[in-house]
């Protein structure tokens, strides 16, 4: 039997530790909402100094769309706001070994990810 999902992909969905809590932001910062793909993403940061500080989702879609949440926030938090902007499918993909038919699902992710950018941009330009 093929096991769809990767070791990583288990492990990033079983324990994620970037779940925002019930109300899906932190206290401060900002958030943005997408929904498409049948996937709804929520992504929160909270940034000090140019760099995000905090990262949290709220998610809800299978257990790539919430790894994938889970590996986008592990990878961001402390790194610098245009990270969200650099963020690349193609390596979650990789890395979860998401398969092709899913690849709408994580452009759902990008596009959430790169709308946090331009929306903590424009609050650190202000």
């Amino acid at each position: 039997m093929n096991d769809p999902y990767s070791t990583l992909t288990r492990k990033l969905f079983a324990a994620p530790e970037h779940v925002a809590a019930s109300g899906g932001e932190p206290d401060t910062g900002s958030s943005v909402y997408t929904e498409a793909q049948g996937v709804r993403i929520r992504l929160s940061a909270v940034v000090a100094g140019g760099l995000i500080t905090e990262l949290r989702f709220r998610a809800s879609g299978c257990p790539h769309v919430i790894a994938a949440c889970e590996w986008l926030c592990r990878s961001i938090e402390g790194k610098p706001v245009e990270a969200l902007g650099e963020f690349k499918p193609a390596a979650i993909m990789q890395a979860l070994a998401v398969p092709v038919a899913k690849t709408g699902r994580i452009l759902v992710l990008e596009d959430t990810a790169r709308a946090l950018g331009e929306r903590l941009s424009r609050t650190q330009d202000s």
